[in-house]
């Protein structure tokens, strides 16, 4: 069980603002922080890992991590850590990568087969592809057998279908290694995909605790779908008017009519919701 109240003064994006979160999670959990930017994820995972200062508690297995402003250092934590960045050593080879956290290479060709680098297991960082140097990444990570696994928008470079795949070896790892598991992620469907639970920060503040499904699916009464986006252009066509919106990496049209279409602007966060086949705009 991990056991968490920390507190910490950040400079946000509209000035001063205190990190102040209270969380238990369970041993073996996978927990996705969402959250818009500047909100405290990132700041969050850090100070789990020892990399940033803070006040308050930090209890993992009944070991203190944390007590008031005394910490236990980072590498006395049993932690791994996947950077977006990869943060591998370009000289070493895949291989020699893995066995600097641990001499134990039968564990590293484990890690590695498991993940289907082992073929790449004398090639150099520099020659491999985004895909490749995460699965990397993600193998060094768990070399140590770490108590807790934090992943800061681990695939958040990498192309849709290159995620997908990485998805599955973070689930396939996570299940055989046992770890706990905490992920900061922007991605819904990344979300969906691996966390039980999402923890959604806002202003430093928890303001959401609950599964993938309650956080993410935002339909409400009637409606089938309901997806949020931004709205960039309104189009006249004949009497009617469309609306282009962006949502995520799709571009969707919206039929208006003149009134609707006057109560909308260009740039505007808007949903786009529909109860059968006729998709509707709403503000946000």
């Amino acid at each position: 069980m991990i056991l968490l109240d920390v507190q910490k003064q950040l400079a946000g994006s509209g000035g001063p603002m205190m990190l102040d979160v209270a969380l238990s999670i369970e041993e073996h959990d996978f927990v996705a922080l969402a959250g818009p930017s500047g909100s405290g994820k990132t700041t969050l995972l850090r100070i789990l890992a020892g990399l940033e200062k803070a006040e308050g508690s930090i209890s993992v297995g009944g070991e203190r991590w944390l007590e008031g402003k005394q910490a236990l250092p980072p590498q006395k934590r049993g932690i791994g850590f996947v950077f977006q960045d990869y943060a591998l050593f370009p000289n070493m080879s895949v291989e020699q990568n893995l066995l600097y956290v641990r001499k134990d290479r039968e564990l590293a060709h484990h890690l590695l087969e498991l993940t289907g680098l082992s073929e790449l297991a004398s090639r150099l960082p520099g020659s491999l592809s985004g895909g490749q140097k995460q699965r990397v990444s993600l193998c060094r990570a768990l070399m140590g057998r770490p108590k807790l696994l934090l992943m800061d928008e681990p695939l958040s470079a990498l192309d849709p279908e290159m995620r997908m795949k990485l998805q599955h070896d973070i689930l396939t790892l996570h299940r055989e290694f046992g770890t706990t598991t905490i992920m900061v992620s922007h991605d819904p469907s990344e979300i969906y995909r691996l966390a039980r639970r999402v923890i959604v920060l806002e202003h430093g503040r928890v303001i959401r605790d609950a599964t993938p499904k309650e956080v993410l699916l935002q339909s409400k009464g009637s409606q089938k779908f309901s997806l949020t986006g931004e709205l960039l252009d309104i189009v006249k066509a004949d009497v009617l008017h469309i609306a282009v919106v962006a949502v995520g990496q799709q571009l969707v049209e919206v039929v208006l009519d003149e009134a609707e279409a006057a109560s909308f602007h260009v740039g505007q966060k808007v949903r786009v919701s529909t109860k059968a086949f006729a998709p509707s705009l709403s503000s946000l």
